[in-house]
């Protein structure tokens, strides 16, 4: 049987000001036994089971053309996969104990979201946060 392992899916948008609270949390994640996968840009339309590693998904179908027109997430992002509510308090908490910024785009890698482009999930957050924050007078 095999072990289940704790992966961060991770998405930057490559702004250079964050590159060193990039080091403190790669640091956490290394210290906790959490894979890290880095997302770039140019995996925004790939759903997230194919990133996150999950069996029977593929790699989108590109037909061999270059695709100039994805889209930009200009935010940070973490996909949870395989965390349990106890490792994931630890996450957070070791994250906030190392000084590194909140990352407010969050989310746990679900049956229902895996089948989702990254994009359509970082939709899904991004909608999801403004809500919230509206919600709370922010």
């Amino acid at each position: 049987m095999a072990k289940i392992t704790e992966t961060v899916l991770y998405y930057n948008p490559g702004r250079p000001e964050a590159m060193k609270h990039v080091a403190m949390m790669k640091s956490v994640l290394v210290r906790m036994g959490i894979r890290i996968r880095n997302i770039g840009p140019d995996q925004v339309m790939e759903t997230v089971g194919y990133l996150a590693g999950m069996e029977g998904f593929q790699p989108r179908d590109t037909d061999g053309s270059a695709d100039k027109s994805l889209p930009e997430i200009p935010v940070e992002m973490m996909v949870l996969k395989q965390f349990s509510n106890r490792r994931l308090d630890e996450l957070l908490m070791n994250l906030r104990k190392a000084g590194v910024p909140k990352i407010a785009l969050k989310a746990v890698l679900t049956e229902h979201n895996s089948a989702w482009t990254f994009y359509h999930l970082y939709e899904e957050l991004k909608e999801e946060h403004e809500a919230m924050a509206a919600g709370n007078g922010q």
